[in-house]
């Protein structure tokens, strides 16, 4: 039986494939279990640099699996509440996960799909690339994806395209702030790899605490207690290896040494 995630290393980059080609990498139990192990693993490892998260076949991820939605029809709200709060899990380990991790949307993504596009740090989005939140049109709604849902598209657009259910395009996505970047279907490997390569030439401390920082500051008042905060974090960061040695390298016109033994 052919496993449902497929993840690659190649050096310090890590590629996850959504592998369910023959049901557009429709969500299942299993799938979602292997995600979160997955990507478990991959925050624990600082070797790391950065995660690409696709899909194969001809959809990114088109909700959840019809099969499972059958089973489903059937159970208690017990057993609903459980089986939410394990997707629910496995979000939250994307999210909270250190590592840089760019969205690489070739195919549809609807629904669930559309949930995990939203954890991605970077999402770059083929053209020809539907999305929807298609949920409302089955007497549901996506209630375990919407906090991320909504921090991507903004509250304005979410309060638009949860209640409509309508289908919107690559273009949309991109006016909303959903997609980061769109571009031609064949184009979409060179474009991944560009902001991949970006993300490595990068202080890899530093890396992880820029995307840390956005966590912790967005949202926030701006008080005195967050003013002192910022100043700590970036004394922090001045005094550290890294630090010293990316601003040493700038002054000397060298590679930084992360650059040279990677």
């Amino acid at each position: 039986m052919s496993k449902p995630l497929r993840v690659e290393r190649q050096g310090t980059v890590a590629r996850v494939w959504l592998d369910r080609p023959d049901v557009r990498n429709a969500l299942n139990g299993e799938l979602i279990r292997a995600i979160g192990a997955a990507l478990t693993e991959l925050a624990a490892d600082s070797s790391v640099r950065a995660v690409v998260f696709g899909g194969t076949g001809k959809a990114f991820c088109a909700g959840a699996d019809l099969s499972f939605m059958r089973e489903a029809a059937g159970y208690s709200w017990q057993q609903n509440r459980a089986d939410a709060e394990v997707l629910a899990e496995m979000l939250w380990t994307i999210d909270r996960c250190p590592v840089p991790i760019v969205g690489r949307i070739h195919g549809d993504c609807y629904a669930g799909g559309l949930g995990l596009a939203s954890v991605c740090d970077i999402r770059v989005v083929a053209d020809p690339v539907q999305f929807s939140l298609s949920e409302a049109r089955l007497g549901l709604l996506p209630a375990t994806i919407s906090p991320y849902v909504i921090r991507a598209m903004g509250e304005a657009a979410a309060r638009r395209w949860f209640v409509t259910a309508e289908r919107f395009d690559a273009k949309q996505a991109l006016a909303m702030g959903l997609a980061h970047e769109v571009c031609e279907a064949d184009a979409i490997d060179s474009t991944v790899d560009r902001f991949v390569a970006t993300i490595v030439a990068n202080g890899p401390q530093a890396v992880r605490a820029c995307k840390q920082l956005v966590r912790d500051v967005a949202g926030r008042e701006i008080t005195p207690e967050l003013r002192a905060e910022t100043a700590r974090r970036i004394a922090d960061i001045r005094a550290s290896d890294e630090g010293r040695e990316g601003v040493q390298s700038f002054l000397e016109k060298r590679k930084p040494n992360w650059l040279v033994e990677s």
